[in-house]
């Protein structure tokens, strides 16, 4: 698959999935085996966790980030470990909003951090808490420049740092999906009430991603096309803002689905989310990818042999076999390349 300068070896990546291992933003050797295991086992490409553009941006205290230039020098070998290993590797560029400042999943407690654990105080769309958080404060325009200047400079770091693949993280409740939805969003401004004024700030980020990506570099969006919540935003919306988003730069949308509200209500079974992208893909006119409990070759090549999506993420099933890429395609009868050291025990 080729997006712009850029010919991915095949459509079965890893989705950016959240360690929760940094020190202060700096990815540490874990992040580097995590990340490299997969190249060897067969990634097309590979999506580093969520990386916040701005300290206060992280969902926990334990988040990469790339606002500094120390963090960008960390993250350099671990970029040049999985070219090493013959795969591409992106980055997702965040901003938590309300959902920031929280306790990490292993640490024994919930909710928000407080400032006296090394917590600190939270923005969004409106002074609105997610369920059990704290209450944030409402950004203003100055905050709202900052929050686009932060997703550009992270930009610009991660490409320095050798990243081949710029995503940027509007999707499971974070701060550019708070500011789509109308259940999070209650502004009365440029930025508030319709479609295009709650989509405004994803769209300014997104071009301003791109301004600093060039012509080559391949830029994702990654959505929830849904809120799986009455008076939430819904899959023709998330198909609307999707056209937006590529008219201002992006490459492919990453459909995922919810994460905004507490009181969600999901169906999740295999391959559940996969609708949701062939909604926004529009028979073809706007690349996308799936994910969701895609578990087997033979599920992801169906995905992409109906036509649902041009690519398919998959995150828990990497961390169960970071080989999933070899094994897939050995389900599906296809020759790929081992890496020589593996090749005594290849299948036959």
């Amino acid at each position: 698959m080729t997006i712009r300068s850029l010919t991915l070896r095949n459509r079965l990546w890893v989705s950016p999935m959240c360690m929760y291992s940094a020190v202060d933003g700096l990815p540490q050797e874990w992040h580097h085996t995590h990340l490299a295991q997969f190249a060897s086992g067969g990634a097309g490409l590979i999506v580093a966790e969520a990386t916040a553009v701005l300290p206060e941006g992280r969902i926990s205290p334990r988040d990469t980030g790339l606002w500094n230039d120390a963090q960008r020098d960390a993250w350099a070998p671990i970029v040049a470990a999985a070219h090493a290993r013959g795969a591409h590797i992106g980055v997702q560029l965040a901003h938590a909003g309300r959902k920031a400042s929280t306790w990490w999943p292993w640490a024994g407690e919930s909710g928000s951090v407080p400032a006296t654990e090394g917590g600190w105080p939270t923005v969004a769309p409106s002074a609105i808490a997610f369920e059990g958080f704290a209450e944030p404060a409402a950004l203003d325009d100055a905050g709202i420049a900052a929050v686009v200047a932060g997703f550009a400079d992270a930009a610009r770091r991660a490409l320095d740092a050798g990243f081949d693949v710029l995503e940027i993280h509007g999707a499971h409740g974070y701060l550019l999906h708070q500011f789509l939805s109308p259940l999070s969003n209650h502004r009365e401004d440029a930025y508030g009430g319709t479609l295009e004024n709650r989509a405004r700030l994803l769209l300014e980020v997104t071009a301003a991603v791109r301004a600093v990506a060039g012509e080559e570099v391949p830029v994702f969006v990654r959505i929830s096309a849904t809120d799986h919540a009455p008076g939430g935003f819904t899959p023709d919306e998330a198909a609307i803002v999707a056209d937006w988003a590529v008219a201002r730069g992006a490459d492919l949308i990453d459909v995922s689905s919810g994460g905004l509200v507490a009181h969600q209500r999901i169906d999740v079974h295999p391959g559940y989310q996969v609708p949701l992208a062939a909604t926004v893909r529009q028979g073809g006119r706007i690349p996308s990818s799936a994910v969701g409990l895609l578990t087997d070759g033979a599920q992801a090549e169906a995905v992409l042999q109906s036509g649902a999506a041009d690519a398919v993420f998959a995150g828990r099933e990497w961390l169960r076999d970071p080989h999933f890429g070899l094994r897939a395609a050995h389900e599906l009868g296809d020759a790929v390349a081992w890496p020589d050291q593996y090749l005594r025990a290849r299948w036959r």
